[in-house]
């Protein structure tokens, strides 16, 4: 019975920020990017937030932050893996979701470029939350 009620357990927006460590315009944000994160809300208004959507937010966030995808990708690659019934939580690696691109389509791991590239894009992430402050 603890089981059932666990998974059936809502989280509250703060509890979720702090588990998959956003700050909450984020995830106000997300909900209107990606139709498929679509919290209940309480009588008072309060985001109530399930097991589900907090795996999709983690997700989300690894599309967004480790892989370097733009929302627009991230929500194609989404709606692909929810269509093919391959909806993972965050902690999976992206090879068990999809097959992995050939390895001509993209450049090595350690190519100076593309780490000049992810640092550009931290850069820049780190500017826009400064700003929204």
């Amino acid at each position: 019975m603890a089981e059932m009620s666990e998974s059936k357990r809502l989280y509250k927006i703060g509890e979720v920020c702090r588990i998959a460590d956003v700050q909450p315009y984020v995830l106000r944000y997300w909900e209107t990017e990606f139709a498929a994160l679509a919290p209940n809300k309480s009588g008072g208004g309060q985001r109530l937030y399930t097991q589900r959507e907090i795996d999709l937010i983690l997700r989300i966030k690894q599309l967004l932050y480790s892989e370097g995808f733009t929302i627009a990708g991230a929500k194609k690659k989404l709606d692909t893996e929810i269509a093919g019934g391959t909806e993972v939580p965050a902690a999976t690696t992206p090879s068990s979701v999809s097959p992995a691109p050939s390895k001509a389509a993209q450049p090595p791991a350690d190519d100076p470029a593309r780490k000049a590239l992810h640092r550009v894009k931290k850069e820049l992430a780190a500017i826009l939350e400064l700003l929204a402050r």
